[in-house]
């Protein structure tokens, strides 16, 4: 079975057993329950950006839309889906830009490891330009002490200035 086909059969599974409750609000427990999110629930809210609410998570998303999703996300779970094919199932109706992680496979692990190898590299230059910068002869002759001419041209020049600054009345 192939990718494409293993996506439209969760989405068609997921369309089947979510019937209307997709666009239902989201359901607070009876009173004195607590709310208990499945952990594949919790797990697939984390992988999804929200539709609703640019630049937030589904699971931030205060908008009544990202609430249905969650709700929905819920029942997927609870119906037995992994966290994978319920971000696919979402994913699929939504679109892949609302995915929160680039996926591990294809042109998706370029994302995993460009960022690490350039990081890399740029720590590697900045060593060597500073095993080179301690190396040089100038780095030598600028730590070195000053020659007694140049400290007694320091101290004339000083007495100078000193003598300038020096109150006329």
């Amino acid at each position: 079975m192939t990718r494409q086909a293993r996506t439209y059969a969760v989405v068609l599974l997921t369309s089947l057993t979510m019937g209307a409750s997709a666009v239902a609000p989201q359901v607070a427990p009876r009173s004195g329950e607590p709310l208990v999110v499945h952990p594949e629930a919790t797990e697939a809210i984390g992988g999804i950006k929200s539709p609703y609410c640019p630049g937030q998570m589904l699971a931030t998303c205060s908008s009544p839309g990202a609430a249905a999703i969650r709700d929905s996300i819920q029942k997927m779970a609870e119906g037995g889906l992994a966290a994978d094919s319920i971000i696919e199932a979402v994913l699929a109706q939504y679109g892949q830009q609302w995915r929160a992680t680039p996926p591990s496979d294809g042109t998706g692990l370029w994302a995993w490891l460009v960022p690490p190898v350039v990081l890399a590299l740029g720590l590697s230059m900045v060593g060597v330009v500073l095993a080179r910068r301690e190396r040089s002869p100038e780095a030598a002759t600028a730590t070195a002490a000053p020659s007694t001419e140049d400290d007694r041209r320091l101290r004339d020049a000083m007495r100078a200035l000193d003598e300038e600054e020096a109150a006329a009345f």
